[in-house]
């Protein structure tokens, strides 16, 4: 996922009302590094949360993608880019279920790479932070929802 360009987020923000402009500029003073990721997200993307998580797994299955299996050190600091990653574009996120929805597909694909996590502790690590970053989003969300991640979760702990 890019960025869009200064000339789309200037005609994204004339479209804005004042009160609409100064809720974002507000928000984007929480956020330095990332400003045109975040503006991006606050444009364009926020009226379609399901396709802007769509998006965020898209990229972050390329990443996975890349993560070196055969040594266990380098695979371990490409999973904590990753989950870095995938905080980053969860925290521009006003939804409560994006944050499960992304975590739950980080840890699926932690786990689906194959790695014996009894021989390394540092990406069994990685896997239980994720597990308790899910359980902590899941607690905060409607009934019926939790029900639903709960089942997810349990299938990934299982």
């Amino acid at each position: 996922m890019h960025p869009a360009s200064v000339k789309e987020i200037k005609t994204g923000l004339e479209q804005l009302t004042h009160k609409e402009l100064v809720a974002a500029c507000l928000r984007l003073a929480k956020f330095k590094k990332e400003n045109k990721e975040l503006l991006s997200y606050l444009l364009f993307e926020s009226s379609d949360e399901a396709g802007y998580v769509e998006n965020v797994k898209m990229m972050l299955a390329e990443m996975f993608d890349g993560v070196n299996k055969t040594n266990v050190y380098y695979a371990k600091k490409t999973l904590r880019k990753i989950v870095r990653t995938a905080g980053r574009f969860i925290r521009y996120s006003d939804e409560p279920t994006t944050e499960p929805e992304i975590c739950i597909y980080v840890a699926e694909q932690i786990s689906s790479l194959g790695f014996d996590f009894k021989k390394s502790a540092a990406i069994e690590n990685i896997y239980l932070s994720t597990i308790k970053k899910i359980n902590k989003s899941i607690a905060t969300l409607h009934e019926d929802l939790q029900y639903d991640y709960k089942r997810k979760l349990e299938y990934l702990t299982t």
